[in-house]
């Protein structure tokens, strides 16, 4: 297997390359290669320069890679466009009903289909071997700044906010409850997990292992957890016990951008990262975190540019860190309802425990392609404190209608 990559940007990952494709790289002159060079980024030309270092041997090859931080220039990283790959996924498909769908009866989702990399391929494989290596031809053959990866973004099990959501009604919830930490019988402040919850996560694991099986689907080289309680139990739930390789080991890393739409609700609050480094103590912890939760004060909330924008920063993160092709995130419905908008993908609703493939294309490109986007912003919510809403209304704020003394906007 071939694979060069830095700290920024994987830029070649396959047991299958078109050695064409690496000519076009590689059996140059230097003067051609590092004249190539001068059209993209910065980042991208430490790889292409640690790339041609590799051909002198592992000395040089590790000297250059030690220090690519400082050659890449961290000040002019470059810009990634993602696109979502159509035509493989039901789940691409407008006709498609999120709410009736399910993933478990649909084999995830994955259209049977031929492709071009295995038109003619006499072997009896299955539809996620054949998919496979259509992965592996369309990385195989993507220009030197382009990479596929296929994400699984699945959604935490039923929490007791959402049990609490569904018992109190939507407005009640939003303008009242939500800001509470629980009613006296249920705790919904970091929520965990309901039974109901625990079983969605138990579905979600008996159906991997009949994918291992039965369809040889690719097992998920990383994972990534929302750090709030409801998704590192389910992640546990679905992958722990597996039959993994090794090499892929359950091992996932906590992400702070992975979490959900930061709100005043209690829910979205996360507990220290001691406590949850002592509950899940083989857990990678993700730099970023910090001790105490400082992006939560239950005063102001994440508008959607925010979110998109951190979204986009999460995508940045794992693509330009993780040459692996094949990748879980767990996480929350209305991140995945982000991250699949900024990935240009139909909007998709998921259940709770759901899980959703998308095929991502990634093109590493000069900064100066980036699109403006505007700024995101915090802003306080307003919402009844004395008691739930007397009524609700599509005409006001959140839909609440409190009593004269109850509306109180937080600041």
């Amino acid at each position: 297997m071939q694979c060069w990559t830095t700290r920024h940007v994987m830029l070649r990952c396959s047991s299958h390359v078109d050695e064409s494709v690496l000519n076009r790289g590689i059996s140059t002159s230097s003067s051609s290669l590092f004249s190539f060079a001068q059209t993209i980024p910065n980042h991208l030309q430490t790889a292409l320069h640690i790339m041609k270092l590799s051909l002198l041997g592992p000395t040089a090859l590790a000297v250059s890679t030690a220090n690519a931080a400082l050659i890449s220039g961290d000040n002019n990283p470059g810009y990634i466009k993602y696109t979502t790959v159509q035509g493989y996924f039901l789940q691409d498909e407008p006709s498609t009903n999120a709410t009736t769908f399910n993933y478990t009866t649909t084999n995830f989702g994955l259209i049977n289909r031929t492709y071009p990399a295995t038109e003619g391929l006499c072997a009896d494989l299955t539809q996620w071997q054949l998919f496979s290596r259509q992965v592996e031809a369309l990385n195989a053959a993507a220009p030197l700044n382009t990479v596929y990866k296929t994400i699984f973004m699945g959604r935490h099990g039923e929490g007791y906010h959402n049990a609490a959501e569904s018992y109190y009604g939507t407005p009640a919830w939003n303008c009242y409850w939500a800001q509470l930490t629980g009613n006296g019988s249920a705790t919904w402040e970091d929520a965990k997990l309901t039974s109901l919850g625990v079983l969605q996560a138990e579905i979600a694991h008996n159906f991997w292992k009949h994918q291992i099986e039965v369809q040889k689907i690719p097992y998920p080289q990383s994972y990534y957890t929302s750090p709030l309680a409801r998704c590192l139990a389910t992640a546990n739930v679905t992958f722990a016990g597996l039959d993994l390789p090794v090499y892929y080991p359950f091992r996932p890393t906590l992400k702070e951008f992975l979490r959900e739409g930061i709100s005043i609700h209690t829910c979205d609050h996360r507990s220290n990262l001691s406590t949850i480094a002592q509950s899940y103590p083989y857990y990678t912890l993700d730099p970023s975190l910090t001790e105490v939760d400082e992006l939560w004060n239950g005063v102001t909330a994440e508008d959607d540019t925010a979110h998109e924008k951190r979204m986009l920063a999460l995508l940045d993160d794992v693509f330009t860190n993780d040459d692996h092709t094949w990748i879980s995130f767990t996480s929350h419905s209305g991140t995945i309802a982000t991250l699949l908008s900024v990935l240009g993908h139909q909007p998709f609703r998921l259940s709770t425990g759901a899980i959703i493939p998308v095929l991502i294309k990634a093109e590493f490109l000069p900064a100066s392609h980036a699109p403006k986007v505007q700024d995101g912003a915090f802003t306080t919510s307003t919402w009844c404190h004395n008691a739930p809403p007397i009524t609700s209304s599509k005409d006001v704020e959140q839909g609440c209608v409190c009593s004269k003394t109850g509306l109180r906007c937080r600041v």
